[in-house]
């Protein structure tokens, strides 16, 4: 089950669309960073290298992950449409824990279920027009390629062993902090609470993490010279990104539950690996999407996917639209008027599109690009905000948005306030206490059996907080 590092097989990407030429080039992309916690204007060369972290392909693919891999895709057009071409790489773990343990759960062959949900994913990104990676590589595929990336760390002299499995010294990341900015107390309440394993013995420091896992009985294992055993969660990107895109590539980006722990070690493993830094200029992060009013939790299974609502006849362009109503920095909640909302819009322009004459396009063709340009500026407006108010309510026509407060990645529950602008995003991540496995689907409803570990959002309800906005933040 071993393949060669100097040989990497690709895995089967989905089918480009077909993209449309404009008129003339639209201007650079400044993206929020959250490196440097500021908006930055990107600077790509003639070609723009990307690099988004894919899907574990248990549950896929859910609106949350539609909703991140659309924002990618945004930056992707709005690069091309200012004249970059753009190297885009993303990766596929169809090898890990909870994958592991939703085959095991449900009697199924953690291959053959990991390969079906990867075509669903497939099928779903085409059927929204997401512009496909260049490079779409699994963690199976790319096993000696991470192990030689491991043996790499570990002639560094910042890898060690407890009980056969290999350590990075967090002692030994260079910069480690400075994609986070977080202090040790928040990291080792994040590393708990996101699949690490602070507490376990032998370790030199609780936040050490894992690079390398021997084999254990009746777990999947590859012959290395490692020894056999498969990759940790956080080599396998600073592996495959450092391959095919090198150091200093222009945007590293994810959901938002991934900038600690799996962004910031990650960068730590390539910066040592090289000796130089930065691993990405920019790292852009996508905030997590809820439903219903109500948190997302592991005994309710609440997921949308999209598969699903194609399948009761959604149209996926209308999917497309509900998405991009909402910024990809502001946590939201799915309800059935988004969907709603997003077909009357279609259907408007679709109309529009159909008329034998119309005024010239190139005052609102500007107006976009220049939205877009501004930090994916994709939400409808009227008129803009002034500096520091809130932004208009963008849902559905006739609704207001739920006092709530809502999940960032970044500030452990021990620090969630106990009122919070309700678009801030302030508030504790809702992840798991672990990776671990999820509840199957279940049929007969378009909203039955969802769950998911990538893109969630945790909201507290306060009926009794006032509401500062006019009809919304």
């Amino acid at each position: 089950m071993s393949g060669s590092a100097d040989n990497l097989v690709i895995m089967r990407s989905w089918p480009a669309p077909e993209i449309v030429a404009l008129p003339h080039h639209g201007g650079p992309l400044s993206v929020h960073d959250t490196a440097t916690g500021s908006l930055r204007t990107t600077a790509p060369g003639a070609t723009a290298r990307m690099y988004v972290c894919g899907i574990t392909p248990y549950d896929a693919a859910h609106l949350g992950h539609a909703f991140t891999y659309l924002t990618f895709d945004l930056v992707n057009r709005v690069w091309r449409d200012a004249g970059h071409a753009v190297d885009y790489v993303q990766n596929i773990t169809d090898v890990d824990d909870p994958l592991l343990e939703r085959a095991a759960d449900t009697g199924q062959d953690w291959r053959e279920l990991a390969e079906r949900e990867i075509q669903v994913f497939r099928d779903d990104m085409a059927a929204l027009r997401i512009l496909p990676p260049r490079a779409f590589v699994g963690v199976v595929e790319s096993i000696d390629l991470i192990a030689e990336f491991v043996a790499r760390l570990r002639e560094t002299g910042a890898v060690y062993e407890v009980d056969g499995d290999l350590y990075f010294s967090a002692a030994e990341a260079p910069g480690f902090g400075s994609v986070s900015h977080l202090d040790r107390a928040a990291m080792l309440e994040l590393f708990a609470e996101r699949g690490g394993d602070p507490g376990r013995p032998g370790k030199k420091d609780p936040l050490d993490w894992l690079l390398w896992r021997a084999e254990r009985p009746g777990e999947p294992a590859w012959d290395t010279p490692l020894g056999r055993g498969r990759p940790g969660w956080h080599v396998e990107c600073s592996a495959i990104s450092l391959r095919e895109l090198g150091m200093g590539f222009d945007l590293n980006g994810g959901g938002d539950d991934l900038v600690f722990p799996h962004h910031e070690m990650g960068a730590a493993e390539a910066r040592r690996a090289t000796g130089t830094h930065p691993q990405a200029q920019n790292y852009l992060h996508v905030a997590m999407v809820g439903l219903h009013g109500e948190k997302m939790s592991k005994s309710r299974g609440n997921l949308v996917f999209v598969s699903a609502l194609r399948q009761a006849g959604a149209d996926p362009m209308a999917i497309r639209l509900a998405l991009l109503a909402h910024h990809y920095r502001t946590a939201w909640e799915w309800t059935d008027g988004e969907l709603r909302a997003a077909e009357r819009r279609l259907e408007r322009w679709r109309a529009a599109a159909a008329l034998e004459s119309a005024p010239d396009a190139a005052p609102l063709l500007a107006r976009v690009r220049a939205a877009l340009a501004a930090d994916l500026d994709a939400p409808p407006r009227w008129p803009r905000s002034t500096p520091g108010s809130r932004r208009p309510w963008a849902g559905p026509e006739g609704t207001r948005p739920p006092r709530r407060s809502c999940a960032t990645p970044s500030t452990p529950s021990s620090a969630w306030p106990s009122t919070a602008d309700p678009r801030a995003g302030t508030g504790p991540p809702f992840r798991p206490a672990r990776r671990g496995p999820r509840p199957a689907r279940t049929t007969g409803s378009v909203t039955a059996g969802r769950y998911s570990a990538v893109r969630q959002v945790r909201c507290r309800y306060d009926d009794d907080a006032p509401w500062a906005g006019k009809g919304g933040p």
